[in-house]
């Protein structure tokens, strides 16, 4: 991959562009300033717009634009990588100072090269990048797979939760069912015995009748 991969790259606060650099003539400049007008003010974010075989890449951040203009042939994610070196040197140089009040494309002379080095470090360390960017996907991925598991996990935790409060209840209404069992039974033992001596009673009343007067009809003495 040459350096031509890379067309033009330019910084803007909001819409005013401070520094831009490119070694290529065309209309990618004004395209890319049509593309800057487009863009959300106060998002922070990436976009992306394909025209005529190049891709425009911008990168948003804190009121401030990085962009750059690619062949289409080249993959987002180094055109992504190459405008977070933009955005971090532009923030180390110049963030809460002169970049606040610097006029359009005052900032050409000084970041102009700045630009140029970063896209030669893009270029010839591109392999090293794309594994890079391939490894952080995967460490992406299993963090997603492991956060996903750890929620499913807590939602079975709050399962088996419910499931022990069931339980519980299952266990206290079981013990009240047997309590009052117990006393059910209790009071149908009273009960049955009651009636048993009220029997009992009533047997031994009709005894002692009949013995009455079976000694009266036939004076039973000594």
């Amino acid at each position: 991959m040459g350096q031509e991969s890379f067309i033009y790259s330019f910084v803007a606060r909001g819409t005013m562009i401070l520094a831009e650099y490119t070694e290529f003539t065309g209309n990618f400049p004004s395209i890319a300033a049509q593309c800057l007008q487009k863009l959300p003010s106060s998002s922070n974010s990436k976009f992306t717009y394909n025209c005529d075989h190049h891709t425009f890449n911008f990168l948003v951040e804190d009121g401030y634009a990085y962009c750059v203009v690619a062949k289409d042939a080249l993959s987002k994610q180094i055109s992504i990588a190459f405008l977070e070196r933009v955005k971090a040197d532009f923030k180390k140089r110049y963030g809460g100072g002169k970049a606040s009040t610097a006029i359009a494309k005052s900032l050409n002379k000084e970041f102009g090269p700045v630009m140029k080095e970063h896209m030669k470090y893009i270029v010839d360390h591109a392999e090293e990048i794309e594994k890079l960017i391939k490894v952080k996907a995967q460490v992406s991925e299993v963090k997603s797979i492991m956060l996903e598991n750890i929620d499913k996990a807590i939602d079975r935790g709050e399962n088996l939760t419910v499931l022990t409060d069931k339980t519980e209840n299952l266990r206290s209404q079981a013990q009240e069912y047997k309590k009052q069992g117990t006393q059910v039974r209790r009071k149908l033992w009273y009960q049955n015995m009651k009636i048993k001596l009220v029997v009992l009673g009533i047997l031994l009343l009709l005894v002692l009748i009949i013995w009455l007067s079976v000694c009266h009809g036939f004076n039973c003495t000594d």
